[in-house]
């Protein structure tokens, strides 16, 4: 009885009805990448590095956000806790060299033209 509310889409897939995303044999929901009609507007600001209304520097100055992408983004998330980068010269052992840091750890394998870049910019 309760299977009779899912359509299958392909062998070991079912979608249910009104639910966008496929269901696999055990229930889990699976995203195919399909577009969705009523996707709800993210509140990340537009990654755009030309133009009046640009939140990301471009490669060549660095990559990573600038301080007005950063303000754009705390507007639209209350709370949030972002910050720009760490490109002066620190204290070592201060909050701000520990944040370098830890970007450092946390990046050290980005291999593309802006991850090296916004390395480069926080001086790893």
């Amino acid at each position: 009885m309760q299977n009779k509310m899912f359509e299958k889409v392909q062998p070991g897939f079912f979608r249910q009805e009104g639910n966008p995303f496929p269901v696999t044999s055990c229930g889990r929901r699976r995203n195919d990448n399909s577009p969705i009609e009523k996707r709800k507007k993210s509140n990340e600001p537009r990654k755009t590095t030309k133009g009046k209304g640009r939140n990301f520097r471009t490669v060549k100055e660095g990559a990573g956000m600038t301080a007005k992408g950063v303000a754009e983004y705390k507007r639209k998330n209350p709370g949030s806790k972002l910050k720009t980068a760490v490109t002066g010269r620190v204290k070592p052992g201060s909050k701000a060299a520990k944040r370098r840091k830890s970007f450092c750890a946390r990046s050290k394998g980005w291999t593309g033209e802006r991850g090296k870049a916004a390395r480069r910019r926080w001086k790893c």
